[in-house]
């Protein structure tokens, strides 16, 4: 028999990771705040996932326990260490600057009891920030770890506005980044310009993987470039297709190019030709 565990999912960023926890007998709903217990000590987070039945075997790590719901005084605590965060970022630029380290600062994550705070920071390539850290640990009277993040973490962390207008998907709700290609922007048709491509961050935008499965589900109905095609106006060659538009443009023997609607083209059916003919079957032998 399947073992099966019950869990809940929690969130302690906008737009951040779900991690499991044991709700144990505590009863809970979609965006409860609750204390669990983590690997760097207690912290506050909201209940992104309600709690539900899952397959031991799926989980990859023992699951720590929730606690209690958040409290009035745990909430309070938390705004405390909102503080404690902005203070040890202004202090941890102080001394970034006395070492003459190329970083660039982003946030801080306390715990709840703010006995263990991580700085995010960018920099071009690796930096020795070991004398920062013991500085900064003793002038906070608290553990500092501090973790470098690349360009997308980087821009999720900042936030800002996309091309489209719209705040950026990974600062509001894409929890992770999936791998794109270049190859997703060739099966889109689109303009393989960087700077048309590319989002705040500098990598391929995320949305351009929103659509791919759509793309190319409708290319498939529709005939490749390069095939020969009947329309209603004869015979012609496929120079390109719209899947979006669900059209087909064909360069016709008049030389003419016109785009049809793709229900009204069809693929030509290949002649069978002289050394096609199958061949009279040969007399048997007796």
């Amino acid at each position: 028999m399947t073992e099966e565990k019950r869990v809940v999912g929690v969130r302690f960023r906008r737009a951040g990771r779900v991690y499991y926890f044991d709700p144990g007998g505590i009863k809970l709903e979609v965006n409860d705040r609750v204390v669990v217990e983590t690997e760097h000590g207690l912290k506050i987070g909201k209940v992104a996932i309600a709690p539900k039945q899952v397959i031991a075997s799926q989980l990859t790590e023992p699951l720590k326990p929730v606690l209690r719901k958040g409290s009035p005084e745990d909430l309070q605590r938390e705004d405390q260490a909102r503080h404690s965060e902005q203070a040890a970022l202004s202090k941890c630029q102080e001394l970034a600057q006395k070492y003459q380290l190329p970083v660039k600062l982003l946030d801080a994550e306390s715990n709840l009891d703010n006995s263990y705070i991580t700085i995010f920071f960018s920099a071009e390539g690796r930096v020795d920030f070991r004398q920062l850290v013991r500085e900064l640990a003793a002038s906070l009277k608290t553990r500092v770890e501090l973790h470098q993040v690349g360009p997308r973490d980087k821009t999720k962390l900042m936030g800002g506005i996309g091309k489209c207008g719209c705040p950026l998907c990974c600062a509001t709700f894409l929890t992770e980044f999936n791998p794109l290609s270049i190859k997703i922007a060739k099966e889109q048709n689109l303009s393989l310009e960087p700077a048309k491509i590319s989002g705040v961050c500098g990598r391929l935008l995320c949305c351009l993987g929103y659509e791919r499965d759509l793309y190319r589900a409708m290319k498939e109905k529709l005939p490749p470039v390069g095939q020969q095609v009947v329309t209603p106006l004869g015979e012609g060659n496929v120079t390109a297709t719209n899947p979006l538009k669900e059209t087909v443009t064909v360069a016709m023997e008049s030389q003419v190019t016109v785009e049809f609607p793709a229900a009204d083209v069809r693929r030509k059916e290949p002649t069978a030709g002289v050394g096609d003919r199958k061949s009279a079957p040969k007399p048997s032998k007796h």
